[in-house]
């Protein structure tokens, strides 16, 4: 239903501020403004989307919670795909999405919308290792006593 709306809503408000704006300025000054918006919005998605990738990075090698930054890193995602979309009312919006305080009411009232859980894994670095903390390499063979596979790959020695 929402989705529906939005489709529906959003292209009425950027007809009639299209209208509007080009009632004041007239044609060209605001395909202009368009353009330009859209080229603003690549260049910011660029810059702000490689410091949301270092920041990401960042809290990955000190290991901490990543889910706030990916969170910002998505704003800005979305924020990049309104300002290259045609559309003050979209420009407005994305612009508004660049802007720190105001990805963080986002993603406070995203927070309250939703209910976040965490899943426990596997030790860091994705790989399991004995009680003493060395790695078992081992061979198993099936019931039969026949080596699983076929014949060795060429990267193993025997």
């Amino acid at each position: 239903m929402w989705l529906v709306l939005i489709f529906i809503v959003v292209p009425l408000i950027e007809i009639g501020l299209f209208i509007q704006v080009g009632g004041l300025i007239g044609l060209w000054p605001t395909l202009a403004i368009i353009l330009g918006m859209a080229f603003l919005g690549s260049w910011l998605l660029r810059r702000e989307g490689a410091r949301a990738f270092l920041d990401l990075r960042q809290s990955m090698t000190e290991r901490r919670d990543p889910s706030e930054t990916m969170a910002h890193g998505a704003l800005i995602l979305f924020a990049g795909v309104l300002l290259i979309t045609p559309g003050f009312f979209t420009d407005a919006v994305g612009l508004a999405l660049l802007i720190r305080p105001v990805r963080n009411l986002a993603i406070g009232a995203i927070r309250r919308r939703f209910r976040i859980v965490s899943v426990g894994g596997a030790a860091a670095g994705g790989a399991r290792s004995g009680a003493d903390g060395d790695i078992i390499d081992a061979e198993y063979t099936d019931l039969d006593g026949k080596p699983l596979g076929g014949p060795p790959s060429g990267w193993t020695r025997h």
